[in-house]
């Protein structure tokens, strides 16, 4: 298995309703450096159906670009859908929504 299919295997596992970092992935993937890997990985994702990247969000829990998901807030709205909730500066509650990696 290949970088990139380590990190959509983790990307595949963070279940609705939470999201993961681009850390966390990477060190789910096997090298806790990976961090910007992940970002060109998700960039690159061959199934966006299939594997959830708009559940992969920064240290903070600030979005993507808007470049990656097509539009302004896609991104956002997706993860909305899902019942996630944003704090008043506009990033994810972490501490409601962080998955734990199980």
């Amino acid at each position: 298995m290949n970088t990139f299919e380590k990190i959509y295997e983790q990307v595949r596992r963070i279940p609705r309703g939470k999201v993961a970092t681009y850390g966390q992935i990477a060190a789910l993937a096997g090298n806790p450096h990976w961090s910007q890997i992940v970002g060109y990985a998700l960039h690159g994702n061959p199934e966006p159906g299939v594997i959830p990247c708009h559940r992969v969000v920064n240290r903070f829990g600030k979005t993507a670009a808007a470049f990656a998901f097509g539009s302004g807030n896609r991104q956002r709205q997706l993860l909305e859908q899902e019942g996630i909730t944003f704090t008043p500066d506009g990033t994810v509650d972490l501490a409601r929504h962080l998955w734990n990696g199980e």
